[in-house]
């Protein structure tokens, strides 16, 4: 079992936990209907407004068989905020999903063809792979083994033009045609990711069904493999079974820093029929800074754009409890307003 580390007399800064928002990525690739590029744009522009700085901007893979992210590359040329490039405190990260060679080749297509002194639009790609070989072959076609053995050459190529490289392991708590999975397996992929110059690996319960005691033991087995921190690491939870949130304050606790989640709860796994999307920005950021760990983020705002994009793409709910509580409270409290000021009139 991990100890949680001691807060007394801890910096300001070892409270701080870093939110990977990633709704214009993950959040938009399973829906039905192809998203416009200008709603994304608009999404995003919000989004970096609330005080969120890493937004993940999309995914450099088929048209074909992901058509929501075909329009990766015209939308990274015109993201509406600086990148991370830039020293500011204000500066912007979008990182985009890059899962083979073809994808990376792209990207640096994209990125040569930015003019000279202009800044690049992202510094940052993201890999995935799987601690479920039956996962891994549904998602990639390939073996674990085969899938790394590929993604170390993507990483070497993207590490040497100077993009970092942020890894994604799926189904760390259980697989859709597998079950249950070993930590182990998980501590071994987490360790083949770092090994091959990942400097963070996020932890990703793809079909929601982690609880606290399992994510422990995902994290503790991926720190024992990797030799590494519970720094390194992020947690990516889905809220399936209703235990996404209480999974990321465990891991947060644990010493985890860096959480990934969606505004609006949006996303799904297309292979795993009922699965829910990723835990809600607001409801990670409402309880993380109850407990007294800082975001950075505007609750009221991310509440405002989930309830705005839900509208968008034409869902009837706003998955997230907490965007739906403070958009209710808001609008009781302007229909208050508006009789009192009627009554004053009488």
């Amino acid at each position: 079992m991990l100890s949680r580390p001691s807060t007394a007399g801890s910096a300001s800064s070892d409270r701080f936990v870093k939110i990977v928002e990633v709704s214009p990525r993950d959040g938009l690739q399973n829906e039905k209907q192809v998203v416009p590029t200008e709603i994304k744009l608009e999404l995003i522009r919000r989004l970096g407004q609330t005080g969120l700085r890493v937004i993940e901007a999309g995914a450099f893979v088929s048209p074909k068989w992901v058509p929501q992210m075909g329009d990766t590359p015209s939308l990274l040329r015109s993201l509406p905020l600086p990148p991370s490039s830039s020293s500011s405190a204000s500066a912007m990260s979008y990182p985009v999903l890059v899962p083979n060679a073809k994808g990376l080749d792209s990207l640096q297509e994209l990125l040569r063809s930015v003019p000279q002194g202009q800044a690049a639009p992202t510094d940052e790609i993201a890999i995935f792979t799987a601690a479920s070989q039956s996962f891994c072959k549904a998602n990639t076609n390939c073996t674990i083994k085969e899938s790394l053995d590929r993604l170390s050459q993507v990483t070497s190529r993207a590490l040497q033009s100077g993009l970092k490289v942020r890894g994604y392991v799926s189904t760390v708590a259980g697989c859709p045609y597998e079950g249950d999975i070993d930590p182990e397996k998980v501590g071994e992929v987490s360790k083949a990711l770092l090994d091959m110059g990942c400097y963070e690996v996020s932890l990703g319960d793809t079909i929601g069904v982690g609880t606290p005691t399992k994510m422990e033991a995902v994290l503790e087995a991926s720190m024992r493999k990797s030799g590494r921190g519970a720094d390194v690491f992020a947690a990516h939870c889905h809220d399936t079974f209703s235990t996404g949130l209480a999974n990321v304050l465990h891991l947060v606790g644990l010493g985890v820093r860096t959480v990934d989640s969606s505004v609006g709860g949006l996303g799904g796994c297309p292979y795993s029929p009922g699965a829910t999307g990723n835990i809600d920005t607001e409801s990670v950021v409402f309880a993380l800074e109850k407990e007294g760990y800082r975001t950075g983020a505007d609750l009221e705002r991310l509440a405002e754009i989930g309830e705005w994009i839900t509208a968008q793409i034409g869902r009837e709910t706003n998955a997230s409890n907490t965007g739906r509580a403070i958009m209710a409270k808001r609008r009781l409290k302007a229909k208050k307003e508006a009789e009192a000021q009627t009554k004053a009139k009488l």
